[in-house]
């Protein structure tokens, strides 16, 4: 209520949109942070002529329904961002800005503008208070975005009440401080000061745009309007009915007049719109067809013609090198495969850039003054990088990835779980993952952390023992199109593994048998990462001993479980082998693999300051006792 007439404004006088093809790639894109706001959405859908039906509007909240307490990304209905936790939805705004800005870059040329549109974001006083809005929004002025506009929601109310109490920034100077275009003091009330500060914003080329506007939350509410009790419970049947009076509302309950319908549908204006952006994009496949064919082929998703034999070609490549080095490394060997075949491969690191090894040879650095790079020096801004991330993904063009240590990956956490929710597909390159890292630390060993990823629903997670699952893993994350993936990545260097072509071809099912006996097992070694390299120097000792052992990899549980139960039940036979589980970190994801007769050796504490060496010794990760836990499974 309290931001229905700056929406009006926006969506009815500048927006450019087209409601009968919500896919369309050169629409501006529209934001709605404070997404506890999200009836405003559906209406603003509803009304501009997007498939969705007013039953769905009176189901506000229900379940199965699209009209979600918070807004659920659906193209379809006008939602291009899942938001709901403050702050994300600023960010994942960044992320567009920067898609368009490195789109247009690209593509456009003297002449010939393909790529040429806004991104608006609502947001509000929570949106502001999150740390993660400082991240997105300093980085948005100093990449100079200037085709971002957000529109703050100054309505000096939170849940807990008025914020005088516990916000009191001076946030105009906060974002000229960012290197911000800054209009302060809009009566967001006022349709003719909202459009004159929008105009001010849009004549910005060079940085981003913020527009503070003085709002009443609950406006029309005579009884409630600018107090808590609007922010997210219902008015309440008397309100409803004073509010009605109170604005000369006279329909009943969701019913539109017809008339007000006709004003607000958008689609044959939209229509108009996309078919303009056609003509110009026809005559510029006339003078550029290649690059034309490229931008297509990007905009929708598609991979190069000739990709799947690329990869496999990169693969066996790495195979055949058969080079030892630590798994960070060997990421940055499967970049330098990939990457040349894949110009919409975006990324960078959260300021270390030389640890996780994310800038390839390829590598241009995108600034201010060089929009066409494709690598981004995020900074120290872990949960921001993230969120740009989902917001460079969503904006169509590009697979996106970043690097932080495994540790910060805390920091950045609620970013992953969106992506992972929205099913979108970001890259986390995560490296220095266990104590094998050595002397940073407990600060800086990652324990918990593989298990807390696994453990969030749609979100891949690799752990590469060698060069060759690295590259595998790398072609599984690229190619995945329905969620993010978490590469996790050692700093000790690792030993090759030699494999046939086939266990190759097995490792992208995410677990496959490395190591094997004559006839059926009796005990089945299973591990990830560094600590594939310490079964499979037990099992050899094992074998010595008589015992019929099998080493399984298992680089991604996920990847793994999704497999047909005829290939899962090959791999790990209910035969009665006895199990043991290996890996530098918690323990909790794997007891659900070893069964009854089954151990895990992992990590039950933090680790400690000391080299890695020595480390992996003293919490028990040596041949020697893996292959000594493998005898108390066995009982022997």
């Amino acid at each position: 209520m309290g931001m229905a007439d700056i929406a009006e404004v926006l969506w009815n006088d500048f927006l450019r949109h087209n409601p009968a093809n919500p896919h369309w790639c050169d629409r501006d894109r529209f934001v709605l942070s404070n997404g506890h706001g999200s009836m405003l959405i559906y209406a603003l859908a509803y009304l501009s002529g997007y498939p969705i039906e007013i039953d769905e509007l009176r189901q506000f909240r229900q379940l199965g329904q699209r009209t979600a307490g918070h807004p659920e990304r659906e193209l379809e209905i006008a939602i291009e961002t899942t938001t709901g936790p403050l702050g994300q939805g600023i960010a994942n705004a960044v992320g567009m800005a920067l898609a368009e800005k490195v789109l247009a870059a690209t593509f456009n040329r003297p002449g010939g503008t393909i790529v040429d549109h806004h991104t608006y974001v609502f947001l509000g006083d929570g949106c502001l208070m999150e740390g993660i809005s400082h991240e997105a929004c300093s980085l948005a002025g100093t990449l100079g975005l200037g085709k971002l506009i957000g529109v703050y929601d100054d309505n000096a109310v939170s849940i807990d009440g008025p914020t005088d109490g516990w916000f009191t920034d001076d946030t105009p100077a906060r974002f000229r401080a960012y290197g911000w275009h800054v209009v302060e003091d809009v009566d967001g009330h006022d349709p003719v000061a909202v459009i004159s500060a929008l105009d001010a914003a849009r004549a910005q080329t060079d940085r981003p745009s913020l527009i503070c506007c003085k709002t009443l939350i609950g406006w029309g509410a005579p009884n409630k309007q600018g107090t808590a009790d609007t922010h997210g419970a219902p008015l309440g049947p008397d309100e409803v009915a004073a509010t009605r009076t109170q604005i000369g509302w006279e329909h009943e309950p969701f019913v539109i007049p017809g008339e007000l319908r006709d004003a607000w549908d958008a689609r044959d204006r939209g229509a108009a719109l996309e078919a303009e952006w056609q003509t110009r994009f026809d005559a510029y496949a006339e003078q550029w067809p290649d690059l034309a064919q490229e931008f297509q082929r990007r905009a929708s998703g598609a991979f190069p013609g000739d990709w799947g034999d690329l990869a496999d070609a990169a693969i066996r490549e790495i195979a055949a090198e058969g080079k030892d080095m630590a798994t960070r490394k060997a990421s940055l060997r499967a970049l330098e495969a990939f990457a040349p075949h894949l110009p919409e491969l975006i990324g960078g690191s959260a300021d270390l850039t030389g640890s996780n090894n994310t800038l390839h040879s390829g590598s241009t650095v995108m600034d201010a003054n060089n929009a066409a790079g494709n690598y981004i020096y995020f900074g120290v801004r872990e949960f921001a990088m993230a969120a740009l991330l989902n917001g460079l993904a969503l904006h169509g063009g590009f697979i996106p990835y970043g690097g932080t240590f495994l540790v910060f990956s805390d920091y950045a956490r609620n970013a992953l779980r969106m992506a992972a929710l929205m099913r979108i597909r970001s890259i986390l390159v995560l490296t220095h993952d266990s104590i094998g890292l050595g002397e940073d630390g407990p600060t800086h060993q990652p324990i918990e952390h593989l298990s807390s990823l696994r453990a969030m629903p749609n979100m891949a997670v690799w752990r590469p023992c060698d060069a060759v699952e690295t590259a595998v893993a790398w072609r599984s994350a690229v190619e995945r199109d329905d969620g993010p993936t978490s590469l996790i990545l050692t700093r000790q260097g690792l030993a090759h593994v030699d494999r046939t072509d086939d266990q190759i071809d097995l490792a992208a099912k995410g677990g496959y048998i490395l190591l094997d006996s004559d006839g059926d097992p009796e005990l089945i070694l299973m591990a990830t990462g560094s600590e594939v390299g310490l079964v499979l120097g037990a099992a050899r000792t094992l074998m010595s001993e008589g015992v019929r052992v099998r080493v399984v990899s298992m680089p991604c549980t996920e990847v793994f479980d999704a497999q047909p139960q005829a290939y899962r039940s090959h791999v790990l036979p209910d035969n009665g082998a006895a199990r043991l589980a290996i890996e530098a970190g918690a323990r909790d994801c794997w007891w659900r693999y070893v069964g009854g007769r089954g151990d895990v050796l992992g990590m039950t504490s933090f680790g400690q300051s000391a080299p890695g060496k020595a480390l992996m010794e003293h919490f028990g990760f040596t041949v020697e006792a893996v292959a000594e836990a493998a005898r108390r499974v066995l009982g022997r």
